[in-house]
């Protein structure tokens, strides 16, 4: 079996040599770098599976590297960083990150953290490119949609609900569920209607009739369901 390869990037030694040791130890392969300009040079050649990415570079800002490496790749990247603010957080996500993670950390959180975002990485990248539903076209890689051969252009929330509908196509996803993967339980409050406005705001650019959806379903006091293959 092939091994994930994890790119880490952190800039003091003794974390990045401890923690790729641990890494190397759960079986993933492991490679590290030290600044953002090593990483955007040597990316391609390096062929990591996930990054595990430092904000705090001694050259460039850690969330100027996670916005230019999205612009060639939908890696999964997870963000470790001391900056445990809400803005930050926020702005890490906003610019492509796939989770956050502040410092100090339980070395096991982050390695179910790493774990769920190849599993979900494995899933979307199993899926032809791109998906064809008809009057929707949807183009992972370049994180894009058309509707009857129109680009429509989603955020990055609007198209992060679309692939977690994706990945689990034709299954009943609670809000509690969505609400999680997207804002991973710190940023939205339980009572929070933002996911019914997401969704809402979706539906508007994908759906034919938006009152009366044929993709996404709404089950009552349960939460939300993308249309299986044979309901399309």
């Amino acid at each position: 079996m092939v091994k994930a390869r994890i790119l880490v990037v952190e800039d003091e030694h003794d974390i990045r040599t401890v923690l790729m040791d641990q890494l190397r130890l759960d079986g993933f392969d492991t490679v590290g770098a030290s600044t953002g300009k090593e990483v955007l040079e040597n990316f391609k050649s390096l062929t990591p599976d996930l990054i595990i990415l430092d904000l705090k570079l001694p050259d460039i800002d850690g969330l100027m590297v996670c916005q230019e490496i999205r612009k060639h790749s939908d890696i999964p990247i997870i963000i470790v960083s001391a900056r445990d603010s809400l803005p930050d957080k926020i702005r890490g996500l906003e610019v492509g990150a796939d989770d956050y993670v502040t410092k100090p950390f339980e070395y096991l959180e982050l390695e179910a953290r790493i774990r769920a975002c190849l599993r979900r990485h494995q899933v979307t990248s199993g899926m032809t490119d791109p998906i064809d539903l008809g009057n929707l076209k949807i183009y992972r890689q370049k994180r894009m949609i058309e509707v009857n051969g129109k680009g429509v252009k989603l955020t990055k929330k609007e198209f992060e609900l679309l692939n977690l509908f994706l990945e689990n196509r034709g299954k009943v996803l609670s809000r509690e569920f969505l609400s999680s993967h997207l804002w991973h339980n710190k940023e939205v409050y339980p009572w929070s209607r933002a996911l019914d406005v997401h969704v809402r705001r979706l539906r508007k650019k994908i759906e034919p009739d938006p009152a009366h959806p044929k993709y996404i379903l709404t089950h009552a006091g349960v939460g939300y369901r993308f249309a299986a293959e044979d309901e399309g």
